[in-house]
């Protein structure tokens, strides 16, 4: 069993999660608790007193009980003890409240905090970082990981300082009744302890597989549910059930290796707990004790050993919390690969000229997609990208953005080195349209502003009437508040890129970048966006990369890319000129007519 552990944490560095030591784990989690400390240190205070009330108890009971069994019964004094005995306990409870209620903001106040910095610190990882990382682990970082650190801030630190202090409370008691019967008592305490040591080393490797599991679970579902067209497409729901059932047994062996764990370890607390209660009797009569003093015992041992049972469970919690603390900071340790550089510069005044010098780059090693590219793309030209699938035409355009940081040559926008510009900047100066559009929940209105409610509703309007998107969202149910469910699934392909031109549109970039947003759009529809193309092609500069050549033979230039060099460049009619491998897409994708100037396509546009 500890090999298979071992074997599963070994998988889990060589996806990036590391095993950080307990110290380092704990201060790091005192590093948000210090955020409120005040609240912290109230709570701390309230803690005191309530246990201090709590083991004043069974010190009342031995009075009440020794007055019982006197041979003169005092009812006036019985009845003092017994008020003062319900005094202790409401003023315990309502410190008890008040302590709750000062942790719970404590620690609300802390998750909201934690939670926006591992999501800010999401965004600001790479795409190239992204596709590294299951979705369905990042959500579950962000979300159950983050609720298992609240339960650490919230109950289980304190409950841990609240059980100790009463424990060692209670047993200082013990000995203000009898000293010998209290001595005793550390067999049955260095039983517990000893138990308790080992179970917490067991139960620590058991939940880390089982929120292994659970990530692996979430990453399974949240991919499967994305692709479910697919799987019913090709009729391959029994395989998926299979695969489901596989990890969804997998995480349940591993939960049932805890349940077992504590299904050891509670009922030898038990045990122990009522072989030492007989303990008690037994002793408490052999050493002479009053029936108060055996009483009293007997309430310090309830107060003694429900901590210890309390312990032994919110050892689960803290286990949790730690992993999940875990998991959350090795996510937070992931430096984004792409970052601004010391002393970058913003980008304004943009004019859109373009130029790579001599760029190679790899997405792993020296594997590389790009290999010694240059060219130059002059403000307001629209520049063109062709080439089979895998030359580089996508990473020529994510490179611009700094998607991903090139190992080789120079990239400059404006003579700057797009290195030296802070990324904000730079991408706040390039509107991106590609092939693939995410929409997100809200409205079309929603989906064009991004949510930016300081854009007026009529530049909104405007934005639409420029690309042409109006004349299908007037024609929705509730026009530019029309609901977008779910991925856009309630509009088209051809409609989906609509809105996706008048986002770019609002944003007023100087540069605008076209990643195949024509592909799999009606003929209908992409008359409809060629004429947008057109009137989007004054903003600024434009790099377009279409399978369709119908769509860029207007351009100004034309770069045809082979296992990632510029093999051609030129225009429509140039690169025709040459007979060379523009040439042979043009053959396949028109009338073999041999004419400069184009022609009709005579079959469906082939992949590159």
């Amino acid at each position: 069993m500890d090999d298979y552990i071992e074997e599963v944490e070994e998988k889990e560095k060589l996806k990036g999660d590391k095993k950080i030591p307990a110290g380092k784990l704990f201060a790091r989690n005192v590093k948000y608790m210090r955020l409120e400390w005040p609240r912290f240190l109230l709570s701390g205070i309230l803690i005191v007193i309530n246990v201090l009330l709590d083991v004043i108890m069974p010190l009342v009971f031995e009075r009440i009980t020794d007055s019982l069994t006197a041979p003169a019964i005092d009812l006036k004094y019985i009845l003092v003890l017994t008020a003062v005995y319900l005094a202790i306990c409401i003023v315990n409870n309502l410190f008890l409240y008040a302590e709750s209620m000062v942790l719970q903001k404590a620690g609300q106040n802390i998750i909201l905090k934690l939670r926006t910095e591992v999501f800010t610190h999401i965004e600001d990882m790479s795409q190239n970082q992204l596709n590294e990382m299951p979705v369905g682990s990042l959500v579950t970082r962000v979300t159950s990981y983050t609720q298992s650190m609240s339960d650490l801030f919230t109950q289980v630190i304190v409950s841990v300082i609240r059980n100790v202090m009463t424990i060692i409370g209670v047993y200082v008691i013990m000995f203000t009744v009898n000293v010998k019967l209290s001595l005793v008592m550390l067999i049955p305490i260095t039983a517990v302890f000893a138990a308790s040591m080992v179970f917490s080393k067991v139960i620590g490797r058991r939940f880390r597989n089982e929120r292994k599991n659970i990530s692996d679970l979430n990453s399974f579902m949240s991919e499967n549910l994305s692709g479910m067209r697919i799987t019913q497409i090709f009729n391959r729901e029994k395989k998926k059930d299979e695969e489901f059932s596989e990890k969804n047994e997998t995480l349940r062996r591993s939960r049932f290796r805890i349940v077992r764990a504590f299904g050891v370890y509670r009922p030898l607390m038990t045990f122990i707990y009522v072989s030492t209660m007989a303990l008690i009797f037994w002793m408490g009569v052999s050493l002479g004790l009053s029936p108060g003093g055996i009483f009293a015992f007997y309430l310090c041992l309830g107060k003694f050993f429900n901590p210890l049972q309390q312990l032994a469970d919110q050892l689960n919690s803290v286990q949790k919390a730690m992993t999940a603390s875990e998991r959350i900071f090795n996510l937070m340790d992931v430096a984004p690969e792409v970052r601004d550089r010391p002393g970058a510069v913003e980008l304004t005044d943009v004019k859109g000229r373009i130029e790579f010098r001599h760029v190679w780059f790899a997405y792993e090693g020296e594997n590389w997609i790009l290999r010694d590219v240059s060219f130059t793309v002059e403000p307001g030209q629209t520049c063109a990208f062709v080439g089979a699938t895998g030359a580089g035409k996508t990473t020529i355009l994510g490179l611009i953005v700094r998607n991903y940081e090139i190992q080789k040559g120079k990239i400059l926008i404006d003579g700057i080195d797009v290195a030296d510009i802070k990324i904000k900047s730079l991408r706040k100066a390039v509107g991106q349209m590609l092939q693939d559009v995410f929409l997100f929940s809200g409205t079309v209105k929603t989906n064009i502003s991004l949510r930016d409610e300081e854009i007026p509703d009529a530049d909104i309007v405007d934005a639409a009437k420029y690309v042409g998107a109006d004349g299908f969202i007037e024609k929705l149910p509730h026009g530019y508040d029309e609901e977008i469910i779910e991925r856009g699934e309630n509009l088209s392909q051809g409609q989906k890129q609509l809105v996706s031109f008048a986002r770019t549109v609002l944003a007023r970039p100087s540069i605008m970048i076209l990643d195949e947003a024509t592909a799999n759009i009606d003929t209908e529809t992409e008359s409809v966006i060629q004429a947008s193309l057109e009137k989007m092609k004054s903003i600024g500069t434009m790099l377009v990369v279409a399978h369709r050549l119908s769509t860029i033979q207007h351009a100004d230039r034309i770069i045809v890319l082979q296992n990632g060099r510029v093999t051609e460049s030129g225009t429509h009619a140039e690169l025709l000129a040459e007979r060379g491998y523009y040439y042979k897409l043009y053959l396949l994708q028109f009338d073999r007519r041999g004419d400069a100037t184009g022609g009709t396509p005579a079959v469906p546009a082939a992949t590159e």
